[in-house]
């Protein structure tokens, strides 16, 4: 007599609803996942980390490529507009993503650690695409004698968003920090200009130069360019025009060095800036020389500029300086700066600040206590990390605006030394 197994009971309500899920090919139950990518991708940059350790299929979706390249297509008008924050060495010092639009910060891995040198600062970062790039800088080298005298460095770096890795890229010609700096618009490639080996622990000291150098990004390579008339660092750089037609400017700076009592070094500023024309974005002809930007007396150098693309009515971009509590606009025709408006609360003059464009505004980043009244002051609580506060100016608009948030360092934020971009994600 052959016995069969007992019928299994009919499954209640909550069991059937337990059905398996592998992890590693659904993202979103009952959804398509190219569907489901694209909600995800809906998701800001700033929140993501949050979000990885979800499940391992999400965890690999965020951390893809896929998911850089559906915001690039489907959300390019609604990217988010990031600001990274380098406190110091970034070797040392993890550097931080802010996203103003949510108040959110996320740290990036430090960069990879090199035994034999540290005290990174006076480097320059930038960003394109996906990518943000540090590149050249101050530091100390314990293969050097002697020790204590900063190196300039051609050490260059490039972190992928999405990968989350650095990767170390080919060095400059020539080693260098507080340079020029600025991405040839449309083209793939980075010029840098002048520079020297100053350090931020010496006020003023190191050596000073005029190579030119570009960097192609798809070859991976430097290539060497007409150098600056003279001697320039500590200097800005932007590009103006685009196609075929592209000029890159130099301004400001410090050259040659006067003492005082023949025993204090002082630097002797630039008032001009200069001027490379650029063929087909490769081939650089001689540089020309354009006249002093303000009278002998009316400042003594230039203060922190940005640069906000298409930034008037003809396509051309709008540089400001940032001078004490007035922002001041410079007016290509005349060779002048025009007084643009001024700080709704005034910073003292002894405080630090940050200076810095973003989606198209201006954002001046200082402490809030720096700007608090004494009475507020002594009724806080002295905190290590402090609180930000952000005065956002959009320029078209003419409007001011602010906003507070915590600051996510634990030590407070020396807005003298720290490096600041943007990028786009």
């Amino acid at each position: 007599m052959t016995r069969f197994p007992p019928p299994s009971p009919p499954p209640s309500s909550s069991s059937s609803l337990l059905i398996p899920i592998d992890e590693s090919l659904t993202l979103i139950p009952g959804l398509p996942n190219d569907v489901a990518e694209l909600i995800l991708s809906f998701i800001p940059f700033s929140h993501q980390s949050r979000l990885r350790p979800i499940c391992k299929s999400w965890r690999l979706f965020l951390s893809s490529k896929t998911l850089i390249a559906l915001r690039q297509t489907h959300h390019r008008s609604n990217l988010s507009h990031l600001l990274c924050i380098f406190p110091q060495d970034p070797s040392v010092a993890a550097p931080y993503l802010f996203d103003p639009r949510t108040l959110a910060w996320c740290p990036l891995p430090p960069m990879p650690c090199n035994p034999h040198v540290y005290g990174l600062c006076n480097f320059t970062s930038l960003s394109i695409g996906p990518h943000l790039y540090v590149i050249g800088g101050s530091l100390f080298d314990t293969r050097s004698f002697p020790i204590d005298r900063p190196s300039p460095s051609s050490a260059v770096f490039r972190f992928d968003f999405s990968t989350s890795s650095w990767d170390f890229l080919a060095p400059m010609l020539t080693p260098r920090g507080s340079f020029a700096c600025a991405a040839v618009p449309n083209s793939g490639e980075i010029l840098v200009a002048g520079g020297g080996s100053r350090h931020t622990l010496f006020s003023a000291a190191g050596s000073r130069m005029s190579s030119v150098e570009r960097y192609d990004i798809g070859r991976n390579e430097w290539v060497a360019m007409d150098g600056l008339p003279g001697f320039r660092a500590g200097c800005a750089g932007f590009f103006v025009g685009d196609g075929e037609e592209r000029e890159f400017w130099v301004m400001g700076g410090y050259g040659e060095s006067r003492t005082i009592s023949g025993v204090f070094p002082v630097d002797e500023h630039y008032r001009d800036a200069v001027v490379m024309e650029l063929k087909n974005g490769n081939d650089g002809c001689r540089w020309r020389e354009v006249g002093d930007m303000w009278e002998a007396g009316e400042r003594m150098r230039l203060g922190k500029t940005v640069v906000v693309e298409d930034g008037d009515d003809r396509g051309r971009p709008a540089v400001f300086m940032l001078d004490r509590n007035v922002i001041f606009r410079y007016d290509m025709a005349s060779n002048r700066w025009c007084k643009e408006s001024r700080l709704p609360r005034q910073v003292p003059c002894n405080s630090e600040f940050g200076f810095v464009v973003l989606d198209g505004e201006l954002h001046v980043i200082t402490l809030l206590k720096a700007v608090e009244p004494a009475e507020i002051r002594r009724s806080r609580l002295r905190q290590r990390a402090g609180t930000l506060y952000i005065q956002i100016y959009h320029p078209k608009k003419k409007a001011w605006r602010s906003l507070i948030t915590k600051s996510p360092f634990h030590y407070g934020l020396d807005f003298n030394t720290a490096v600041m971009s943007t990028i786009r994600l």
